[in-house]
């Protein structure tokens, strides 16, 4: 009898053990209560994006140029053409330098 409660013993702390780590695992089950039939289904998935292929450039065709508008010459370039122009004119050094600021403004 004595021999039957040894064993007994390591078994029943054995199955406490296993009872006690399957309880988190069994929380983590969640039974939906209800009727299953009255639960919606998930909607439809969107359609796919749509793919395009794209254009290909044909080895005869020219590469179509931008009108790109030419850069504006720097100040001292400007400058120095309008006191040439001035001094072409025959204008004065006063003149020459009134007449520069105001056409290299433009």
């Amino acid at each position: 009898m004595r021999r039957m409660r040894h064993r007994s013993i390591p078994f029943a702390v054995l199955v406490g053990i296993a009872a006690l780590s399957a309880a988190p695992v069994v929380a983590q089950v969640i039974g939906v209560p209800g009727n299953p039939a009255l639960i919606t289904p998930l909607p439809p998935a969107p359609p796919p994006p749509r793919i395009e292929v794209p254009v290909v450039p044909q080895l005869g065709d020219l590469p179509r140029q931008q009108n790109v508008p030419q850069a504006r010459r720097s100040f001292s370039d400007r400058i120095t053409d309008c006191l040439q122009d001035g001094a072409a004119a025959g204008l004065g050094p006063n003149d020459r330098a009134t007449y520069s600021r105001a056409c290299a403004n433009r």
